[in-house]
């Protein structure tokens, strides 16, 4: 079949296109020639806990024959260090502060489903312009971009209205506190704070009690009385915002619709798959786009039935070997419906993996950090594979600097579509240097942020190897010599916890991929060079940013018991999913 692809303006207003042969080719045939894209994220997936970028103990023999088929990025970069603004800038193209989601201090994602924070209505997603192209759209799995803004069913930050047609998963992610006994991950010590509270004011009544009914002092029940309600309240708020945050933000929708609450962690990825599959199947004639947004292997780590055990690594490996299964039943779908040669099938993590986590937290190979830091590129280089038999040559590895963000001009042009003009987007096409048409990435400068602070800058100069990468800060690691934030958990972004260098710290990724050898002025010729470059850089990406409300916010992330999505009557919100699919590998 003649294969042509043509600009949406081009593809309306006319109706057939002659070749220089002579031969015609059908609006039809224009339609036919476009993708299908499936789109595989892993959650927290460090990129050296994958075969084919270095790791030989953990199996993963279905992501690395998707490398051998297709097209390995190297040097593939998340535009943000932590979920919600890596996915906000993977879903718009764009840096996630320019949607708001940038934060200004502790809270760095959204921490309530019930909050009212998440993307923007008015932000552009990939899915809604292939939508304007014909396309079915469908998510399978994790969104944490928020659900409700100022009523429970308004759903203005949904994936249903962002483009996609359907809907099946998490609208949250995966906690702590969705697996009961893995302890509590949302504001802990808030928790403690509260519980003490409550605590220590029920004591206080009851020492009182004992000194007024031994006589020994005269105290009023009214003192009495505000303390009893100061403890109740105090023992409330704890209670049943975070008791129940099993209850609040481990659910499962279909759609807009809650199906299960809380949900069941043992057979949720065998019913991921089935959704993705069974999407795929009804919509085999095409065109469409899914994204399968996968649960692993961010903790509380969960195995399904078949898996447990079996790997070197543990329960870690054990979950990322489960990944790894449900890539390739994700590629055997693709296959047996024949829709290889139709359909490009990318797959990436949103950051690196989590490496206070220890053992149950991910690997990011040579590069220093890991989720958390924006600056160090264990925080943010990602796997990027993508695989589209006939188009794409297989085992070719591209070297350059690549986004997330560039996911987003890629498919909405290979779909037909225009990319919008009343914004500005930070990601490029991809398909010049997937295909081998040039060997230059078009990101010049790359800028590297923690919440809204410009944590580094990459510079690859033109005409040269060389990729520099300018650190303004670097998080202050705990306990002293460790080589991440133990003592918190996860490293924030800000004041006391980040170290300011002036000079800026600068390193070639090119020759120091680790990041372990700073240059000078000595080492470096062109150090004064790339410093200078480099601010003129900000300088000129600064006025491209303009205000936006703030999403990440306490007052958006808080808990709003009247923006809680629930199956029932809130606040008795329970409910068990029917007919689900037995766990492990068929």
């Amino acid at each position: 079949m003649w294969e042509i692809f043509l600009s949406a303006e081009t593809e309306h207003d006319v109706g057939k296109q002659q070749l220089e042969s002579g031969l015609y080719i059908t609006n039809a045939q224009i339609q036919d020639s476009r993708p299908n894209f499936v789109l595989m994220m892993v959650d927290d997936l460090g990129i050296g806990d994958v075969g084919c970028y270095g790791n030989h103990t953990i199996r993963t023999p279905n992501i690395d024959r998707l490398a051998a088929d297709g097209v390995k990025l190297t040097q593939h970069l998340a535009a943000a260090p932590l979920c919600t603004p890596s996915r906000t800038a993977f879903m718009t193209g764009r840096y996630a502060l320019r949607a708001g989601l940038g934060s200004t201090g502790r809270v760095q994602v959204i921490l309530f489903l019930a909050g009212s924070g998440g993307l923007p209505p008015n932000e552009t997603t990939f899915a809604k312009l292939l939508q304007k192209q014909g396309y079915t759209t469908g998510i399978v799995g994790k969104w944490h971009l928020g659900v409700n803004c100022e009523s429970r069913n308004d759903h203005c930050h949904h994936p249903n209205n962002h483009g996609f047609d359907f809907f099946y998963g998490l609208p949250f992610t995966l906690f702590k506190d969705c697996k009961p006994g893995a302890g509590k991950g949302v504001l802990v010590d808030v928790q403690e704070m509260l519980w003490q509270t409550s605590a220590l004011l029920a004591l206080a009544i009851l020492t009182l009690l004992a000194v007024r009914a031994a006589g020994l002092l005269r105290i009023s029940w009214t003192l009495m009385a505000f303390l009893a309600v100061l403890s109740l309240l105090s023992f409330m708020v704890w209670f049943v915002i975070f008791e129940l945050l099993q209850t609040w933000n481990c659910i499962i929708m279909r759609n807009s619709e809650v199906v299960e609450q809380p949900m069941k962690l043992e057979t949720l990825n065998a019913r991921l798959m089935r959704e993705a599959e069974q999407f795929v199947e009804r919509h085999r004639d095409g065109p469409f786009l899914l994204f399968l947004s996968l649960a692993h292997v961010h903790t509380p780590l969960f195995v399904s039935e078949g898996f447990a055990g079996t790997s070197k690594h543990g329960l870690y490996g054990d979950n990322v070997e489960e990944a790894d299964w449900m890539v390739g039943r994700m590629v055997e779908t693709i296959e047996r419906l024949g829709l290889s040669e139709k359909t490009l099938m990318y797959f990436t993590s949103d950051h690196g993996g989590h490496i206070e986590d220890g053992p149950n937290g991910g690997w990011n190979g040579i590069y220093r950090g890991g989720k958390a830091m924006g600056g160090w590129e264990g925080g943010i280089r990602v796997p990027g594979i993508f695989r589209w038999p006939g188009r794409l040559i297989p085992g070719k590895e591209v070297e350059e600097p690549t986004s997330l963000m560039d996911v987003f001009p890629t498919v909405v042009k290979l779909a037909g579509g225009a990319l919008p003009e009343n914004r500005i987007l930070d990601g490029h096409d991809l398909m010049p240097l997937l295909e081998g048409k040039t060997n230059r990435s078009e990101h010049e400068f790359m800028f590297h942020y923690c919440g809204i602070y410009l944590n580094a800058v990459r510079w690859h100069p033109p005409h040269s190897d060389s990729v520099f990468k300018v650190h303004f800060f670097t998080p202050n690691f705990s306990p002293a010599g460790a080589v991440g934030c133990y003592d918190i958990n996860i490293c924030l972004c800000y004041r006391d916890y980040v170290t300011y260098h002036s000079p800026p710290l600068v390193f070639d990724l090119s020759r120091d991929p680790s990041e372990s050898r700073p240059l000078s002025p000595d080492t470096e010729p062109r150090f004064a060079e790339v410093l200078e470059r480099v601010e003129r850089a900000v300088t000129e990406h600064r006025r491209t940013l303009t205000p936006v409300e703030k999403q990440l916010t306490w007052a958006n992330v808080l808990w709003k018991p009247w923006l809680q999505p629930c199956c029932g009557t809130f606040p008795f919100c329970s409910c068990e999913e029917t007919n689900r699919t037995p766990a492990g590998p068929q």
